[in-house]
């Protein structure tokens, strides 16, 4: 199999998905949610991977109080996580110098903080959540906000991503994207597809770049 490999700054890294296997954790959630207000849970559980709880709120029950039941989604979190790490993020995470990463992610900070210790992964010296943006995936702030915490430009930057709102807001911050799993690109942009992290190998280069070595 044939490899490309990517010369970048930083690494900017969604959560759910892509670092923690907590895919069931998300939907048992919102099914709950759902259930406490009787509202059909398709329409949310279509819309609600790799979004804002309060962008999914404001398009499915826009009659609710946005803050409180956002509120109330992240301590259901909190009752409900317990997703493993997906397979060799861990290492990958542990060798990077801290100031070249960072996770961008649609959960709370405080829900983000504990999800990743749940799933035994290193916590990120810079961790955009839920409340650091005004929009959230798939508008390009949460990336945007990434990258220049990182003090780093997008057009440098390296995003890995599970959702299609999360490439969306990457691509359209200027990054470019790897997407982690499924079988095919969810967006032609998507440089790669990878199936886990066994398949990334990170080196660190001349100056400030770091080598991203991937499968085509």
């Amino acid at each position: 199999m044939s490899n490309i490999t990517l010369s970048v700054s930083a690494l900017l890294l969604d959560m759910d998905g892509t670092l923690v296997c907590s895919t069931g954790d998300v939907e048992k959630v919102w099914r709950l949610w759902c259930q406490h207000h009787q509202l059909a849970p398709e329409p949310v559980l279509a819309m609600c991977h790799g979004m804002r709880s309060r962008e999914v709120i404001r398009a499915l029950a826009p009659q609710l109080d946005v803050e409180r039941e956002a509120a109330r989604l992240d301590e259901l979190e909190m009752l409900h996580t317990g997703g493993e790490a997906i397979t060799g993020c861990d290492e990958l995470l542990r060798r990077l110098p801290p100031q070249r990463w960072a996770i961008v992610t649609s959960a709370s900070d405080r829900v983000a903080r504990h999800r990743l210790n749940c799933a035994g992964l290193p916590l990120p010296a810079v961790l955009v959540g839920a409340e650091a943006v005004t929009n959230g995936k798939p508008d390009p702030e949460p990336y945007l906000l990434g990258a220049e915490r990182l003090g780093r430009s997008p057009a440098y930057c390296l995003v890995f991503e599970d959702a299609p709102a999360g490439i969306e807001s990457a691509l359209h911050a200027g990054c470019t994207v790897v997407q982690v799993g499924g079988d095919a690109p969810l967006n032609p942009a998507v440089v790669a597809v990878i199936r886990d992290w066994r398949e990334v190998k990170v080196e660190l280069g001349e100056g400030e770049s770091l080598l991203v070595t991937l499968p085509a």
